[in-house]
């Protein structure tokens, strides 16, 4: 199903995988905070040659056309790829030799968001996850994997499982969120980043 749209890469887990299984979390006490007091947060989204939960693998410029037409602010920040919750914007989004690292704000006047806040701060919440339609992708029997080479990113969602575990919300000044800033951010964000 190449055109279809995937609502989101946690919605569900593949048949016999547990929400139990295990995920190295780095919440708690003397952990690195994971968002600053006004809602800035970093992370990667995605990452490229590794597969999520469901057998895809995002190779590298897959985001790249995406991005280029619709930039950040047209990327939607959801909770848990529910088109009723947005929760946020995206400042800075933009692909690395990693993968998809993102540049994050909550916004807290919205009781979704601040509930978020406090649940990422205590590092409860740090997953991310990724909404798209798929516009190029191969299959290989004999992996099995279905490597998506082209995708249109629709949202970007704050999640509790994330398909793709290694995809979070990186604790602060671990030097793996974007830095520096782009075209799209403001003086402001590239400050935060910096931060980061």
């Amino acid at each position: 199903m190449p055109n279809a749209l995937h609502s989101g890469r946690s919605a569900s887990l593949p048949a016999g995988r547990s929400t139990r299984a295990p995920v190295q979390k780095s919440g708690g006490a003397g952990a690195a905070p994971r968002i600053d007091a006004e809602g800035y947060f970093d992370g990667y989204a995605s990452l490229f040659g590794v597969a999520d939960l469901g057998r895809d693998v995002v190779m590298p410029g897959a985001f790249r056309a995406s991005l280029a037409q619709r930039t950040a602010i047209g990327v939607k920040q959801l909770w848990q790829h529910d088109p009723r919750n947005p929760v946020g914007e995206w400042l800075e989004i933009a692909e690395d030799q990693r993968g998809l690292r993102v540049l994050g704000r909550l916004d807290l006047e919205l009781p979704k968001a601040r509930e978020l806040h406090r649940l990422i701060t205590r590092g409860s919440v740090d997953g991310l996850s990724i909404g798209f339609k798929a516009e190029s992708e191969k299959h290989d029997p004999e992996t099995g994997l279905r490597r998506l080479e082209k995708l249109d990113l629709w949202e970007i969602s704050i999640v509790t499982f994330p398909l793709l575990p290694q995809a979070r919300i990186a604790p602060r000044g671990d030097g793996r969120g974007p830095s520096g800033g782009g075209a799209h951010a403001s003086a402001s964000s590239r400050r935060r980043m910096a931060q980061f």
